[in-house]
């Protein structure tokens, strides 16, 4: 069953279809995460993974000069992508491709981005709570791109001096570093997301350069909720309120 809802009123549009993840929060945020990097000349990005294009069109929709790329390999993911896009009237800026981001040097050419961005499956194999539906499992878990996979796609599509952004769990904090340097590049900004105050991080957001100086910059958490449980100022603003 599909339905269609707005992200705030009067903004972008998504479709959602049994066996696709849904709109989530990890999206989002790395979508505003991206909102406030220093990389000045992002004209063309592209979304490893894309899903249902969530992440393409939210940055698209900020930025009227910007095109994007989506490769997605589950074939009903890819279809939706496509059909938000147009939902949202971003057919010709937004591309999604359908097909397997390890052998993405078979169709796109190296260093062609100045923004490679991903929301990833979290959890290694054998980890985590396995979804009994298969295209989710997928989507959770690296039994098609594991961490390194996917780091080595944006080693070859970043261009020199261009930025690589993920939204990952804080535990593979140590092995994202590790698989982003072998690749070339340098983590230059950290944000964690804790759901309160009182709440150990429950996403961590991390931007990287090719190519980068060391220096990594520790931005302030982000925080969804006070310990109220009501929305925190931040999200007001993310979301719209």
């Amino acid at each position: 069953m599909e339905k269609t809802d707005e992200l705030w009123p009067g903004g972008p549009c998504f479709r959602d279809k049994d066996g696709v993840f849904r709109v989530g929060t990890d999206s989002v945020m790395l979508a505003y995460f991206a909102g406030s990097s220093p990389l000045r000349k992002i004209r063309k990005t592209i979304d490893l993974g894309c899903g249902s294009g969530v992440i393409s069109i939210l940055l698209a929709c900020n930025d009227p000069k910007l095109t994007v790329d989506g490769i997605e390999i589950q074939p009903d993911a890819a279809r939706l992508a496509s059909d938000n896009a147009g939902l949202n009237g971003l057919s010709k800026r937004i591309n999604i491709i359908e097909g397997d981001l390890r052998r993405c040097r078979e169709f796109l050419q190296p260093g062609a981005y100045d923004l490679t961005i991903s929301n990833p499956p979290y959890y290694t194999l054998g980890s985590g709570k396995r979804p009994e539906d298969i295209k989710r499992a997928t989507a959770r878990g690296e039994e098609l791109c594991t961490l390194d996979d996917l780091c080595k796609a944006a080693g070859y599509l970043t261009r020199w001096g261009g930025s690589f952004m993920l939204v990952h769990k804080p535990e593979r904090t140590a092995d994202i570093f590790r698989a982003l340097n072998s690749t070339g590049f340098e983590p230059k900004r950290i944000r964690f997301v804790h759901h309160k105050h009182s709440s150990p991080p429950s996403l961590v957001l991390i931007e990287s350069r090719r190519g980068g100086k060391p220096l990594l910059k520790f931005e302030a958490p982000l925080f969804l909720a006070n310990e109220d449980g009501s929305d925190s100022d931040e999200v007001i603003s993310i979301y719209r309120r």
